[in-house]
């Protein structure tokens, strides 16, 4: 799967499914038959999709962590808290739980953002109000994260 790009405003139902929106699902493709796991995110108040191929991956690196060191196994307990294997069905809707629809403080109407590979389920509100944070600076925060790359390594 490559890098997914968008982001989809759409409306989650009383019974938790949420439409795949179809610019979204085009890019999906390739995935959409071997299911997703949702999640809470580890840093927002937002949930995690994750096509199963990467979130194979992800475990691969967890089950590389020794269990018998307490901070690596509190560290797989929160970080898999809640988590869902769900697919879509016959609508292109993906059904989200009730606990990860409170988790994330979704209302009715979400965002769809995607994040390189992964696609985060936002509470419309709540999205609107971290992305236009005013205390951030980004144009700070990118010269910080990206301009420290060389030349071989810089991203664009």
């Amino acid at each position: 799967m490559n890098t997914l790009i968008g982001t989809y405003e759409c409306k989650v139902d009383a019974k938790g499914r949420l439409p795949i929106p179809a610019g979204l699902k085009k890019q999906l493709s390739d995935c959409l038959s071997d299911g997703f796991v949702v999640k809470r995110s580890v840093f927002q108040k937002c949930l995690e999709i994750h096509p199963m191929k990467n979130w194979d991956k992800i475990m691969t690196d967890l089950n590389k962590l020794n269990r018998f060191v307490k901070k690596n196994n509190d560290f797989i307990r929160a970080f898999t808290a809640g988590v869902k294997v769900v697919e879509v069905d016959s609508n292109n809707r993906l059904q989200i739980s009730k606990d990860l629809v409170a988790y994330a403080q979704i209302d009715k109407e979400v965002v769809l953002s995607t994040s390189i590979d992964i696609i985060e389920i936002w509470d419309k509100d709540l999205y609107e109000s971290i992305i236009n944070v005013d205390d951030v600076d980004f144009a700070q925060l990118a010269e910080d994260i990206m301009g420290n790359l060389n030349e071989n390594e810089r991203i664009s």
